[in-house]
């Protein structure tokens, strides 16, 4: 029988939490548990996450090497095997540009150049206008009766 001077609480429902900086009598005064002097014991203070104790930081100790160049051309490769696909799929017929390469997804940005290169093989009789090509695609479109045409961009 559960008689009011013996009621608790249920075992896990109350957390006990340290009550800081009230007093010398709860045992967490005086400093507030931050010890005597130094940086970590001032208010504000917040450590960054790469921050190493004033040792040098490892970003800084890693040698740098190697140089990236801000101008160098990222081409989009598009494949001959690629266009052969589709024209198979009916998807294109005789004129291959940008805006049909854009359409069916083999390019993802039109303002970025795009290189037709020959990997594959291509059977379809195919005007393809491009600014790049490689000299196996020239090689494989022209095999098959197909023309080239440079464009500007």
């Amino acid at each position: 029988m559960d008689i009011l001077s013996n009621l608790k609480y249920a075992e896990g429902s109350i957390k006990k939490s340290k009550r800081i900086g009230r007093g010398q009598g709860s045992g967490h005064g005086g400093t507030s548990t931050k010890g005597m002097n130094g940086q970590k014991s001032r208010s504000g203070h917040k450590n960054r996450a790469w921050f190493e104790g004033g040792q040098m930081p490892l970003q800084r100790r890693v040698p740098k090497r190697g140089f990236t160049n801000i101008f160098k051309v990222e081409y989009q490769p598009i494949n001959v095997d690629k266009l052969q696909k589709l024209v198979d799929a009916k998807k294109i017929k005789d004129v291959v540009n940008a805006d049909v390469l854009f359409s069916n997804g083999l390019i993802k940005n039109l303002n970025e150049p795009f290189k037709i290169l020959g990997n594959g093989e291509l059977k379809a009789k195919l005007n393809v206008e491009a600014k790049y090509f490689s000299k196996s695609a020239k090689e494989k479109i022209e095999a098959a009766g197909g023309k080239l045409s440079e464009t500007k961009v």
